[in-house]
């Protein structure tokens, strides 16, 4: 009888092994989802919303991205007589981005990159681009990274109508497209165990005479509340070179959120 219980055992063993190591296995697929609200009453009524998710994939050469992120606001005011929730800003954006390290002992890559942007009170009505090139992982230590590429691109802005103050169209929505030198940077850095600041920077550069370029910078510290939660405050730059009379070039963008992790 003893010998048959030493040989089930002997069988399991493997069995129990697998189970333990599939457990320690780390999914090379991690997300993270972002809200920040604020919510105004007394002289003013308005409501903000941020939002935002994040996915990324990393395993063996590959690392790929996806980010989604919207902000909505609306503000009380007065048409016919009654007070309503009108929207007054409303933007959006969606991009996308793979690397392949060209061997494991190699810090270079190649990349593919794609992005769209929808802003409803905005400049421009979207604007999209795609890029491919070549990056380099120029530092990485236990506490610090930084990576930066360089491609050509294709960029496609679409602008909106100009309307005169009864409302008739005076120009035409157009659409402006354009070879791009499209070059990127990311910087991360622990400062303790908690806290992390982040700060990237593109630049999409249209090297012909009077076409737009865009330019965005965003500087981030995230400080974590528990294992799956935490605080960030973000501070993001959008620059266009060339926009519509009486529209900005430089927009900014300040705010806290929740992030949480799973």
């Amino acid at each position: 009888m003893t010998n048959k219980l030493i040989l089930a055992a002997l069988c399991f063993s493997p069995l129990v092994s697998a189970a333990e190591e599939t457990k320690e296995e780390v999914s090379p697929i991690t997300a993270s989802a972002e809200l920040g609200m604020l919510y105004k009453t007394g002289n003013t009524r308005s409501a903000d919303v941020k939002t935002g998710l994040d996915i990324k994939y990393e395993k063996d050469l590959w690392r790929s991205t996806l980010a989604f992120d919207l902000l909505a606001k609306k503000t009380e005011q007065e048409v016919g007589g009654e007070e309503t929730f009108e929207t007054t800003d409303q933007k959006w954006t969606i991009a996308s981005k793979t690397n392949y390290t060209l061997d494991s002992a190699s810090k270079n890559y190649v990349y593919g990159d794609i992005a769209y942007e929808d802003s409803r009170f905005g400049g421009f009505e979207n604007q999209s681009s795609i890029s491919a090139g070549w990056g380099r992982e120029w530092y990485k230590t236990e506490v610090a990274s930084l990576f930066a590429d360089i491609g050509p691109g294709y960029k496609r802005d679409i602008t909106k109508d100009i309307l005169d103050d009864s409302g008739v169209v005076t120009t035409q929505s157009e659409t402006q497209s354009s070879f791009i030198i499209q070059a990127q940077a990311e910087y991360l850095r622990k400062i303790n165990e908690h806290v992390e600041f982040k700060q990237t920077l593109s630049a999409k550069y249209a090297p012909q005479s009077g076409e737009n370029s865009i330019y965005k910078a965003e500087s981030s510290i995230t400080t974590k509340l528990i294992e799956t939660l935490a605080l960030k405050f973000a501070v993001i730059i959008d620059h266009n070179t060339v926009v519509e009379e009486g529209t900005e070039r430089t927009d900014t963008q300040t705010a806290m959120t929740l992030v949480y992790s799973f």
